[in-house]
């Protein structure tokens, strides 16, 4: 079985400056390409940056909108698929106004693969300024994976990830704006997550002020033995690390947690 090389970029870029970010962006897909990576995965909003106020509904965009455009042309110039974060102006079946906070997956080829709305808010700072999104599995098939994207706080609960277990996710994607003092989350919680719900999940940081904000970085891929494969520190970064699918079947032979399941008696937890 095929492995999946995958590079983690660790950066914040320039808060407010869309073409900056998208420039990051294209020399990061070309440096991860050059190392024989196949997936490049971004963190939370960075097309815009994170702390940038009502920024967020002037700088938002459709999922097709002209910076999915030019990350696909980005993608396609280098053989790589990217994960990028960004705020989605909903369409016109969606609430009037609204925006999400959401991720989008695009194909080696340029191709659209899968957007993903936050369903989780964390803070009055996200409650302010998006709607949450309302489906919870969003999946892509991937150099013969099956990738799913979450986006920070989602995968701080259980469910969200044992769900996406359930659905046969393989690489869970987690951009993310992790700040002081919750750095706990990628040094324990990404680690157990991986390794309770027999995946690999990649989790993806913003790093430095930014606002009010101190973005903590250590941007890191576990695998599903709960080891991590890369972790980055508390610069900007671009570090990378194998999904091994053939060492993930393996894994999910030995470990019977999705096995030894008894749903019939946690009715109670929702």
């Amino acid at each position: 079985m095929p492995s999946l090389h995958t590079a983690l970029l660790q950066s914040s870029g320039r808060p407010g400056d869309v073409a900056h970010n998208l420039h990051i962006l294209h020399d990061a897909a070309r440096e991860a390409a050059a190392t024989g990576a196949g997936l490049l995965v971004c963190p939370e909003l960075f097309l815009t940056g994170y702390a940038i106020g009502d920024g967020v509904h002037r700088l938002a965009e459709p999922a097709d909108g002209a910076s999915a455009r030019a990350v696909a042309r980005t993608a396609a110039e280098h053989g790589i698929a990217i994960l990028y974060g960004y705020p989605e102006r909903g369409g016109a079946d969606d609430p009037d106004g609204a925006v999400y906070n959401s991720a989008r997956l695009i194909g080696p080829e340029g191709a659209p693969l899968a957007n993903y709305r936050k369903t989780h808010l964390f803070g009055c700072f996200e409650r302010e300024w998006f709607t949450p999104g309302d489906q919870a599995v969003v999946q892509a098939e991937l150099s013969g994976a099956r990738i799913g994207v979450l986006i920070c706080y989602d995968v701080e609960f259980p469910e969200n990830v044992r769900a996406h277990a359930l659905a046969g996710t393989d690489l869970l994607l987690v951009p993310t704006a992790q700040m002081h003092p919750f750095q706990f989350v990628p040094e324990s919680v990404i680690p157990v997550r991986a390794f309770e719900n027999q995946m690999y999940v990649a989790y993806v940081n913003r790093v430095g002020q930014e606002g009010e904000f101190e973005f903590v970085g250590l941007s890191t891929l576990a695998g599903p033995d709960g080891v991590v494969r890369t972790r980055a520190g508390r610069t900007e970064q671009l570090v990378r690390a194998d999904v091994d699918l053939a060492f993930l079947k393996e894994s999910r032979a030995d470990n019977p947690y999705l096995h030894d399941r008894r749903p019939e008696l946690y009715g109670p937890l929702t």
